[in-house]
């Protein structure tokens, strides 16, 4: 395969990427307008369920994405997705009631929770080693440029001229062409993902499958499932691959992947772009400066993904994720600090950058990175979803609990907490975090399931 055309399929798979972003965020910029629209600007409840109906759907996804990449493959779950992203992105904008609103905020999260699954892991299995963590960073860059995409287009969407007009277009109209226009990009997604081969990995599983029932054998294995659990074997059957998943020489990866995933979303930084609003305008913004300042954090981001393509492999996982944590932990403690002092201003723009910054060459694409490359092939459809499976959980739990968290321990509160839980991030890392710079799957499977 030439370098040219595995940059081609990694790029086409990593839109996956670029519309999970975006789809993600976007919902940031629109939420002052449709709360208004739907009357919910006053209830927290009606507030929070509109910003987790998405993250509701992302559980959907993550967790029917494995079980049906491993029987149907990754490319035809690759082209389900794009087809969710499109339909979302013209319904949300398109209705009028909040239910069907919230439903098709749902379709959109499923296509999100598939994507966030299956961009990552295909891409780890058409790369070679040596590259491996720069083609898989490049989801993650794909990613941030959906978030910078968004919020761009929030911004030249949102009109504040200082009259009652601008407003009454925003309420009206501004946050459906906010949501719109991610259907370019979908659409574009949908027919690219035809143009891309199925995982090699994949169909070397399926035919290993194939071969064992053309022998006879899949029965004798399928009445041994324990055996098969405990010492595992070459059967890809999704019957013995859910059994195998919870042997106990899959434990341990197992848990790792699920603290990477989960921490991944309660390191915190996610609210910034969710509840931007809140927490600009709590630091002294008004709504120009807020947008203003959503989009440095945007640019922030993105910038500092490259870093992370260049150090990835450089300084490895391993080092990255300590970095992550333990500087989020430091960022946090004084960001807390500050909102207690009651400092506003540029001070606050520049810590929620550095926040925004250490996550994106650390925590946001290392994580994908690792979850890609520590799980065996027989088990990485279905180990994959389970993690992601957890991530869109810890997602959504994060998301919904910030309110009401913020309301009862303010700003400075919330963000100690989340400091705290960073710091016991790192001191897990640095007692369970394996490096897998350089080294192939299938080294990594021998080292990390001996």
């Amino acid at each position: 395969m030439s370098k040219s055309y595995l940059y081609f399929i990694c790029c086409v798979s990593a839109m996956g990427g670029l519309l999970f972003g975006y789809d993600w965020v976007v919902i940031g910029g629109a939420k002052p307008f449709y709360e208004l629209f739907f009357g919910i600007a006053d209830n927290p409840v009606m507030q929070g369920v509109a910003m987790t109906s998405a993250l509701v759907g992302c559980l959907v996804g993550a967790m029917v994405a494995g079980a049906a990449a491993d029987r149907y493959g990754r490319k035809p779950l690759l082209i389900s997705a794009a087809v969710l992203f499109t339909v979302s992105a013209v319904a949300t904008g398109l209705f009028d009631d909040y239910t069907l609103f919230n439903i098709a905020r749902f379709i959109g999260g499923v296509g999100i929770g598939v994507a966030s699954a299956l961009s990552p892991m295909y891409i780890a299995e058409v790369s070679p080693a040596e590259t491996r963590g720069r083609m898989v960073s490049v989801n993650q860059m794909t990613i941030v440029l959906g978030i910078l995409a968004a919020q761009i287009v929030n911004m030249l969407l949102a009109r504040d001229t200082g009259d009652a007009t601008s407003q009454v277009w925003n309420v009206a109209w501004g946050w459906r062409w906010m949501f719109w226009a991610e259907a370019v990009p979908a659409g574009l997604f949908l027919v690219m993902a035809f143009f891309i081969p199925e995982s090699p990995v994949f169909l070397n599983e399926k035919r290993k499958s194939e071969e064992f029932r053309m022998k006879g054998e899949e029965p004798k294995m399928r009445s041994s499932v324990n055996a098969d659990s405990a010492e595992g074997s070459s059967d890809s059957s999704l019957f013995t691959i859910r059994s195998s998943l919870l042997a106990p020489r899959y434990r341990k990866v197992l848990t790792l992947g699920l603290v990477i995933a989960v921490f991944q979303q309660w390191c915190g930084t996610n609210v910034i772009f969710n509840y931007a609003q809140e927490i600009f305008t709590g630091a002294g913004f008004n709504v120009d400066g807020m947008f203003i300042n959503i989009v440095i954090t945007g640019i922030a981001n993105v910038l500092f993904t490259f870093v992370a393509l260049y150090t990835v492999e450089r300084w490895g996982r391993r080092t990255l994720m300590l970095i992550g944590a333990g500087g989020l932990g430091v960022i946090y403690l004084i960001l807390g600090t500050c909102y207690f002092m009651h400092v506003t201003g540029v001070m606050m723009v520049a810590l929620v950058v550095a926040a925004i910054s250490c996550y994106a060459m650390t925590l946001g694409p290392i994580t994908w990175v690792l979850l890609s490359e520590i799980f065996p092939a027989r088990i990485r459809g279905v180990a994959m979803s389970v993690c992601t499976f957890a991530l869109w959980v810890g997602c959504c739990t994060l998301t919904f609990s910030f309110p009401s968290m913020n309301a009862a321990l303010g700003s400075s509160g919330s963000f100690w907490v989340y400091s705290a839980i960073c710091f016991a991030a790192f001191v897990f890392f640095s007692k369970n975090c394996p490096e897998t710079k350089g080294k192939s799957l299938e080294v990594l499977e021998k080292e990390l399931t001996a």
